[in-house]
């Protein structure tokens, strides 16, 4: 197993780290998803930031109806404020408040991430 391990190709060793970053991505994300509280049964939630510019807010959830919901919300942070779309594609900018809670999610899920997964204080 070793041996093959380390005459793995060029391309393998790139599929290997793009499996080991997903991993590291959906860890990171399902840390975010706890920050803002317990998730309700049979829901899923997740936050992760993809850089220092962009982060990502998902959410499933069943409605009063019994239907299946999702909700995606990106962030793009920019000199200028905080630019939010959600679904349609229509970027406007965040209102103070939500930016200040953004914002110490942000720090929140940077400080645990950084803890929990890559074993550093911050």
């Amino acid at each position: 197993m070793f041996k093959n391990m380390f005459r793995a190709k060029p391309k393998d060793v790139a599929s290997l780290k793009a499996v080991k970053i997903r991993e590291l991505l959906r860890q990171e994300a399902a840390i975010g998803g706890q920050l803002f509280g317990p998730v309700p049964a049979g829901g899923k939630r997740q936050f992760f930031c993809l850089d220092e510019h962009s982060c990502v807010w998902y959410e499933e959830w069943t409605d009063h109806t019994g239907q299946r919901r999702t909700l995606t919300t990106r962030y793009e942070i920019r000199p200028t404020g905080i630019l939010k779309t959600q679904g349609n594609n229509t970027y406007h900018y965040v209102d103070p408040q939500e930016e200040t809670n953004l914002l110490g999610a942000i720090k929140l899920y940077y400080q645990r991430v950084m803890r929990e997964i890559y074993n550093r204080a911050v």
